[in-house]
């Protein structure tokens, strides 16, 4: 049985993170709502019409009878059945917190565009937008791609990845937050490569994977745009510090 994906039509958002994983495992997979009548279904089960297994928002994934939502928590349940994480329940644990931190650390993307509210357009809030932008680039950047380089220069593995000798969920996931850096901030991603060169050639590494690359070349990638989670704003973006 497919495993079925919902998160909405159009935009890779958080919803990439868990394609991705997908994509890389070879494994049999729907993306909901880009099929006829896919969103329907998707609220379907938001809307408590599918039962009391209510997502708050997507993305969440359902497996048979189990609906998992949250990004973190969907890879945290794919990791093992897709060979994505290493064996263990200490390396699984280390793994979703590696997946939360970069959770959070999406979030303060998103905020640099939203800051103030997401009910409002991104032209409501724009001085708002580029002071919480700057404050960005200049801080939460270096903090945590910093901690990130220094997690993959000390695995103990050695390998260039994330945890453990071979690709993981969290490796996929820090090349997504690589790729959405580049597009959304290109001036101020000149210098990534060489400031954190152990995440740079982790990135490097995920885009060569065979079935990651068929990925990328198909269809089924969604182009980054001004309505995901990485936008580029021109306004917003800045020469490097």
């Amino acid at each position: 049985m497919a495993y079925e994906l919902y998160y909405w039509d159009g935009l890779q958002g958080r919803g990439e993170f868990v394609r991705l994983a997908l994509e890389q495992a070879g494994a049999d997979y729907v993306d909901v709502a880009r099929t006829d009548g896919g969103m329907d279904k998707m609220f379907a089960f938001i809307e408590g019409r599918q039962g009391h297994q209510m997502p708050f928002a997507p993305p969440f994934l359902k497996d048979g009878e189990i609906i998992v939502s949250h990004v973190a928590n969907i890879l945290h349940y794919l990791g093992p059945k897709l060979g994505l994480v290493p064996e263990g329940e200490q390396a699984r644990i280390f793994a979703h917190g590696l997946q939360l931190t970069i959770a959070d650390f999406v979030m303060e993307v998103h905020d640099t565009h939203h800051p103030i509210s997401t009910a409002d357009y991104y032209e409501d809030q724009k001085e708002e937008a580029k002071a919480r932008t700057k404050a960005f680039l200049q801080h939460r950047v270096p903090k945590f791609m910093g901690y990130f380089n220094r997690i993959v220069a000390a695995n103990p593995a050695g390998g260039g990845h994330a945890i453990g000798d071979r690709l993981s969920y969290v490796d996929l996931s820090l090349f997504q937050v690589a790729e959405g850096l580049a597009y959304a901030f290109p001036r101020a991603m000149a210098r990534f490569d060489a400031d954190y060169p152990d995440v740079a050639k982790l990135r490097d590494k995920v885009r060569t994977q065979p079935n990651i690359r068929s990925y990328l070349e198909s269809d089924r990638r969604l182009a980054f745009n001004e309505s995901g989670i990485f936008r580029h704003y021109p306004e917003l973006d800045q020469d490097p510090a």
